[in-house]
């Protein structure tokens, strides 16, 4: 049950020492004068209540109205964050506060800091990552617009979860709860909307032990500062961004193996299906789509080699597969062999010419296929170079 609005700002004696904070909450603030002393007053009682040890930091993200003054007057530390951004803001307020255990949430109301002890209990009995859920629990009419409750959230959560396989139903809920140590392994950078989606990210890829609670979603007081297309794009890029298999290797190896196969199955002649015929056309277009494909997997490798770093316990496995048998010699010696297909292709050609007086040709399939496979021949050995290259970089080879 949300506490009421009338509360009382906690009243303490003496200030409590930085070894003595169990729990700071951490609220990023950009003129939020209706809600923040709320907010604050809200997180005060809710220590008293339960006996919690804590602090309240805000956040300003360069506020012009009255916000700082009021969160002061309620008993917060406020600390100052110039650089413009949800996830600027987020990181100085972190960065400055001083408990053991963290819990985030919006300063605009729509959280009920009532459900801190909530959050704060799984940290206490060995979790290291607590996200609250809007969609288990119970949001109130008016709290979150049609378009973001059935479509955009929902859609974001689940490609989140397709991609990095994370157990969580509301990716983008803005109440959660971490330990320091847990936030130091999620190494958490960007300086957006997307650091919702970069923590759940990161806190899987870290092997943080997770876990999600039903949370009562309120409907906001004041102007809400989120622009639904342009901050759903960001969320959309940073997963793609993050994700080499889904961005390059899925679709890459689909287009390298569908064109080879079509290539292949055209380069004697016409084939008829159905009284409808695929000719050379259709091999053109195999050819395109091969061609497209390895060069789309050779650029899900290179960005895979780049980010494969020890930064995260939990490495990457299509990665470690992949430079376990990778050398320079033998991507050079199959990438020799492909060339010497493609060039055999040509030759043949050339030879049934010469024999034939240098007359008339009609072997178009074959010198495309041949002129395709050394296409990706070079894109082989090159990119093996590039490969190895990498290797050294990250000290993988």
């Amino acid at each position: 049950m949300r506490l009421s609005t009338g509360l009382k700002p906690m009243q303490q004696k003496k200030p409590l020492r930085s070894s003595e904070i169990e729990v700071s909450v951490v609220m990023p603030c950009l003129n939020e004068e209706p809600t923040i002393g709320v907010c604050v007053e809200k997180a005060l009682q809710t220590f008293e209540r339960y006996g919690i040890r804590g602090e309240v930091v805000v956040a300003d993200n360069n506020s012009t109205d009255c916000s700082v003054e009021i969160a002061l007057s309620k008993g917060a530390r406020v600390v100052h964050q110039i650089d413009p951004g949800y996830g600027n803001a987020y990181r100085k307020g972190i960065a400055m506060a001083r408990g053991k255990y963290i819990v985030m949430a919006d300063s605009d109301n729509t959280y009920d800091f009532g459900q801190i002890n909530q959050f704060i209990e799984p940290l206490r009995n060995g979790y290291d990552f607590v996200i609250g859920s809007r969609l288990k629990g119970n949001m109130l009419k008016g709290s979150m617009p049609p378009l973001h409750r059935y479509i955009g959230n929902p859609l974001l959560s689940g490609v989140l979860r397709i991609m990095f396989h994370a157990k969580i139903s509301d990716a983008h809920c803005g109440m959660r709860a971490f330990t320091r140590e847990a936030y130091q392994r999620m190494h958490l950078i960007t300086t957006g909307m997307e650091f919702a989606s970069e923590m759940v990210i990161n806190a899987v890829k870290a092997g943080l032990k997770i876990k999600e609670i039903p949370i009562t979603y309120y409907r906001r007081e004041g102007e809400s500062k989120l622009r639904s297309f342009h901050d759903g794009w960001r969320h959309l890029r940073f997963m793609l961004l993050y994700s080499p298999n889904h961005l390059f290797l899925v679709p890459g190896l689909i287009f390298f193996v569908l064109g080879l196969a079509m290539m292949t199955a055209l380069l004697f002649g016409p084939i008829v299906i159905n009284n409808r015929t695929f000719d050379i056309h259709c091999m053109i277009i195999g050819g395109l789509l091969n061609i497209i494909g390895l060069q789309t997997v050779a650029l899900g490798m290179l960005g895979k080699a780049y980010s494969f770093t020890e930064k995260f316990e939990t490495r990457d496995r299509v990665v470690e597969f992949f430079y376990r048998y990778f050398t320079l010699e033998r991507a050079l010696a199959f990438g020799g062999l492909y060339l010497l297909v493609g060039v055999f292709c040509i030759l043949s050609v050339v030879y049934q010419w010469a024999i034939s007086s240098f007359g008339p040709l009609n072997e178009a399939r074959m010198i495309f296929f041949g002129t395709v496979i050394i296409v990706n021949a070079v894109q082989m050995i090159f990119s093996s170079f590039l490969l190895s290259m990498m290797a050294i970089k990250t000290r993988l080879n």
